[in-house]
């Protein structure tokens, strides 16, 4: 119980560390969002001081209160799920935005991540049991794939997959001239065909190394005493294979997992934006362009909570799997 209690504290005090350097951060960037806005204002008429100062308490950058005062009030609307007011999509709050944009990137990015985690580790698993075979010395080949630009990668996909055999569509989520988003087979299908292309360029990218680093955990796992000491015991290959050799050596990768997990939120860039796939990335593209700090700070958050409870997730879990974790040293 304290090994989960000071599991816990710990992840609190991360939380809290970056909360307050999402507050300050966009305090220190040069440029003030209040200014962004009324430049886009101003062109419908003149900006009054009261409506500037309007602007300011919308957007929590009230220059008449103490920084101090301003943290607070910011903690406060973080806890009450009020992230402020988008100055890209005014008067769009920040909340809606990353309400509508995360499914997507969740969709496609959650899953592609999990396929290539699950299919990666099998397949390391078995090269590392049969070492020299076929699949083996077909590790080096999937690593190729990692070692390519991402952006590179998903051009020759697009290029080959989508323009000359035309198998996949070039854009978008789904097809918006046919389909009305709703939890209907078409479109649920449509997402599906648009998202295959994308996922299939991130599965590519990042097999190879779940895949090799599963396989040299292997092989230093299958040279530990227990193994050897199962495989006198006259235990199934199959039984020492996955439950005595696996079984510890995918605690690494688990780690790992974890952290590529927790980024699943933040999405790629490079993916939704070589694809013009609606995620997160996007937006937060749009904002780093737009100087949009609100939403900026609110993507920042979710990106920051998503890690930290992957982690930590996945931190109880590895005590589970490994109850020597816990042992105090």
């Amino acid at each position: 119980m304290r090994f989960y209690l000071q599991k816990i504290v710990f992840y609190v005090v991360a939380l809290w560390a970056a909360l307050t350097l999402n507050f300050f951060l966009p305090r220190w960037m040069p440029g003030n969002p209040v200014d962004i806005l009324i430049s886009k204002l101003s062109a419908k008429g003149p900006v009054t001081e009261s409506t500037r100062h309007a602007l300011e308490l919308m957007l929590g950058t009230n220059s008449d209160e103490p920084v101090f005062i301003q943290y607070l009030n910011y903690l406060g609307s973080v806890f009450r799920g009020d992230l402020g007011v988008s100055v890209t999509y005014f008067p769009a709050n920040v909340t809606d935005i990353i309400g509508q944009s995360l499914p997507w990137t969740i969709g496609l990015i959650g899953v592609a991540t999990v396929i290539s985690f699950i299919v990666g580790i099998l397949l390391g698993q078995l090269a590392g049991w049969k070492r020299g075979s076929w699949l083996d010395n077909f590790i080096p080949v999937t690593t190729m794939f990692q070692a390519v630009p991402y952006f590179w990668l998903a051009l020759v996909l697009l290029y080959f997959l989508g323009s000359r055999i035309q198998m996949f569509p070039l854009s978008g989520g789904y097809d918006v001239y046919t389909v009305q988003p709703g939890m209907s087979w078409a479109f649920i299908s449509s997402v599906i065909y648009h998202g295959a292309l994308p996922a299939l360029t991130i599965v590519l990218s990042s097999i190879g190394g779940w895949m090799l680093g599963m396989r040299n955990m292997m092989v230093s796992t299958l040279s530990e005493d227990y193994i050897v000491t199962a495989e006198a015991k006259g235990l199934h290959p199959r039984r020492i294979m996955t439950a005595y050799a696996a079984r510890n050596a995918v605690l690494p990768s688990l780690s790992g997992f974890a952290i590529s997990l927790g980024f699943v939120v933040s999405g790629s860039i490079v993916t939704e934006m070589v694809f013009s796939y609606p995620g997160i990335g996007s937006a937060l593209l749009t904002a780093v362009q737009s100087n949009d700090y609100a939403l900026m700070q609110g993507i920042f958050l979710v990106i920051t909570i998503s890690v930290l409870g992957a982690n930590l997730l996945v931190d109880l879990l590895y005590a589970l799997i490994d109850p020597r974790t816990r042992v105090r040293a």
